[in-house]
């Protein structure tokens, strides 16, 4: 959704991370990945204007930032 949002291509997510475009696809089918690689993507959506809503009874998101 965060991707989404930011209309940014699989790629240029994955140049933003540092990640391959690969590791992008497996982080959105839910495969496993190491935690330093989550955090990296993680990381560059933030930066790109992205904001991680935590668990509050109606599950975990994401909005733009203002």
């Amino acid at each position: 959704m965060a991707r989404a949002a930011l209309q940014m291509g699989v790629r240029d997510l994955a140049s933003a991370a540092n990640v391959s475009p690969t590791t992008i696809t497996r982080l959105e089918r839910g495969e496993p990945l190491y935690a330093r690689t989550v955090e990296a993507i993680r990381s560059a959506l933030e930066t790109a204007g992205v904001e991680f809503i935590e668990e509050n009874g109606g599950g975990a998101g994401v909005r733009l930032r203002k």
